[in-house]
């Protein structure tokens, strides 16, 4: 495979013929993708959110989604969310759930776990493709980024294969270049980590701190190998949750011969699912906001697997109260450590791992809460700035309503995009970007309060940035940008597997 030259669109040079054509990229014949997302809320609503672009993009199109049953994991959560999914999406005769066997491991191991879904995914495309004289044909199988093992599926059945990547396109480009160099020196990212304070990446245009290595790579956690990355190449395309606007230097560096052999890129984002308000289950924290001052609430929240230990909450309620900013705290108990992946669960009584007194007197300044709707949340005027684990989509989400962020990684990507944002795009400020949450490191009330004070200025020059880029992230979805345009060209590429 040749490599990939990627081209910025220009809208701008756009004809009224072109436009047309653009709109209308493919001819209107039936078919049918397999997306296989992996069993987590987050990767799964965004990959019913790209279903959803490409069923409106294609109206003879049809969708089946994979649903991955992972004991003790978000199952309950998973299946309310795809059951609403199912019953109040205009597409509903068009997007369709399947369940796979629930997979019950006595220690869970994401690679092993995925490898062993491949049977059950075989059957329900062999039983697609045997009844495709009385259904729309199937054309190939659009795979969450830790599913690349489905790439042998795809390839038994002579499908494409597309993967849809969850995180930046810098950081995409950060690990197929770890990839690399971990083979040629022998040598695997702790090794690298110790040896060399800073490297350079294609992708960035700042060298890269070694201190924050992500988590993902230190061979701590449970997420797959660097090795998922060789078969990137394979795929006939990489969808990517971004924009050109965001991360124009990552993305043409795709394009500059220093990637050899990947597949071509779409950066088609901000991918986000915008659609609850937060009002008809969360009535309780939506009225609270209401009755706060614009711009006046800092939002303290840690992604669906983020909890912290006791000792680290006592730092942020005191960090919290010595700041006297207004806040709502999303704060979870973290699981038990029983080698499973769980996500944490609400508190019964908060103020056992608070400092004493904490809530009578943060009662009118404060709210703590468990669970909480993100987007709803960042979408309220009162939010004025976001303590956050730095998940990429959350990222997006603080982008898309103008947030601005105040970085703490946990675990996963997340020590690479609190770098991005802070270090090479400038849209975040720092709290502690080389956290880790097997570390014993505690973040100190300080330096907490530091990031709170400095994310809340109302006046600074990184507020007014986020707001620029969030015009830009609503701007490049609509019609002539260039997220809009990507999309036509993947529909197209998707569409020509009919031939």
């Amino acid at each position: 495979m040749n490599s990939f030259q990627l081209q910025t669109p220009k809208p701008q040079a756009q004809t009224q013929d072109s436009a047309k054509k653009n709109r209308d990229p493919v001819k209107m014949e039936e078919a049918q993708l397999v997306f296989v997302p992996v069993p987590g809320m987050g990767h799964l609503i965004s990959m019913v959110e790209l279903a959803k672009l490409l069923l409106n993009r294609h109206h003879q199109l049809t969708i089946t989604v994979l649903i991955m049953k992972l004991s003790n994991y978000d199952f309950n959560v998973i299946e309310n969310y795809t059951q609403s999914v199912a019953a109040s999406t205009s597409l509903s005769n068009r997007i369709r759930f399947m369940d796979l066997p629930k997979d019950e491991p006595e220690v869970f191991g994401f690679s092993s776990f995925i490898e062993r879904q491949k049977p059950h995914v075989k059957q329900i495309v062999s039983e697609i493709t045997k009844n495709e004289s009385n259904s729309p044909r199937l054309i190939g199988l659009v795979l969450d980024m830790f599913c690349t093992p489905m790439i042998d599926v795809a390839n038994d059945f002579g499908l494409p294969s597309y993967i849809f990547f969850t995180s930046s396109a810098a950081f995409l480009g950060f690990m197929l270049h770890m990839q690399v160099i971990c083979d040629e020196q022998k040598a695997n990212p702790t090794e690298l980590k110790e040896l060399n304070p800073e490297l350079v990446v294609p992708s960035l245009v700042n060298p890269f701190p070694t201190k924050v290595m992500p988590s993902a790579l230190l061979g701590k956690e449970i997420l797959p190998p660097l090795q998922n990355f060789r078969r990137f190449k394979e795929v006939k395309g990489i969808i990517v949750n971004t924009f050109f606007e965001l991360e124009s230097y990552a993305i043409e560096s795709f394009s500059d011969g220093k990637v050899k052999n990947l597949s071509p890129l779409y950066p088609v984002g901000p991918i986000l699912n915008l659609g609850d308000d937060g009002r008809s289950k969360h009535q309780e924290i939506m009225q609270w906001l209401d009755n706060q001052p614009a711009s006046s609430v800092v939002f303290l929240c840690f992604g669906s697997m983020g909890s912290l230990s006791e000792d680290q909450v006592k730092e942020i309620a005191n960090a919290l109260e010595h700041s006297g900013h207004r806040f709502l705290w999303s704060l979870r108990r973290p699981h038990p450590p029983t080698g499973r992946m769980e996500a944490p669960s609400d508190y019964d009584n908060p103020q056992e791992v608070l400092p004493e007194g904490f809530l009578d007197r943060m009662a009118g300044i404060g709210k703590v809460v468990g669970w909480a709707p993100q987007a709803a949340i960042l979408a309220h005027e009162a939010i004025g700035g976001f303590v956050s684990h730095c998940g990429w989509n959350s990222m997006l989400e603080s982008i898309w309503y103008g947030v601005p962020v105040a970085a703490w990684p946990i675990y996963g990507d997340q020590q690479f995009n609190a770098f991005e944002m802070v270090i090479e795009i400038g849209l975040a400020v720092e709290i502690k970007m080389d956290y880790r949450k097997d570390s014993e490191i505690i973040v100190s009330c300080d330096e907490i309060e530091r990031g709170i004070r400095s994310v809340m200025e109302l006046d600074s020059e990184k507020r007014k940035k986020v707001k620029q880029m969030s015009e830009r992230s609503r701007m490049t979805i609509m019609e002539g940008g260039s997220s809009y345009m990507w999309l036509d060209r993947l529909m197209k590429d998707v569409m020509d597997n009919m031939s």
